[in-house]
């Protein structure tokens, strides 16, 4: 559906969405190592489930990006929300059950290991304000924003439904 967009009014990132990079899919491991394993190639781990290392060919940019877990460096790659969080609240994510919303914030089809300076540009962007620079990688973030907000019931605002249709009537 497409709607105006709810007030970012009472949005708490911890409160509403839950500690980041939980482990819902219970294999003991947290949300994010599964992206960097899932992403990365040539992922080395330190026991079975933290990613020390790796290379990520960044859909973002279509640059090559070498992944080391460290203080100074594991900022390089960082994990996006292609339906930021922030977004997600202002359309339809208020309504949604917490445990739902938990879900919806480590869900991995919502979830892409990126250029780290590229993830901090894009913000609580929808696809009306922020798109991938590769603009060979758009039509799947596009399908992707649909998906995710398909599957959670949440709405696009009509400068969104603009961009996406526009996207996707060229690809």
């Amino acid at each position: 559906p497409v709607k105006g967009s709810a007030p970012k009014t009472g949005y708490d990132r911890v409160a509403d969405f839950g500690e980041a990079w939980l482990d819902v899919d219970g294999n003991g491991c947290d949300t994010r190592d599964d992206i960097l394993a899932r992403d990365l190639t040539g992922v080395v781990r330190r026991g079975s489930c933290t990613v020390v290392s790796g290379t990520l060919d960044d859909p973002y940019t279509g640059t090559r990006i070498a992944f080391e877990r460290g203080v100074d460096t594991s900022a390089r790659v960082q994990i996006d929300h292609v339906v930021p969080l922030m977004d997600a609240w202002r359309t339809g994510a208020q309504a949604l059950s917490q445990e739902a919303r938990e879900h919806l914030a480590n869900d991995p089809l919502n979830l892409v290991a990126v250029d780290g300076p590229t993830n901090q540009q894009k913000g609580a962007g929808d696809a009306a304000t922020w798109l991938p620079p590769a603009k060979g990688y758009r039509c799947t973030y596009a399908a992707r924003q649909v998906a995710v907000k398909s599957a959670y019931g949440l709405w696009v605002v009509p400068a969104e439904r603009a961009a996406l249709e526009r996207i996707l009537a060229a690809c």
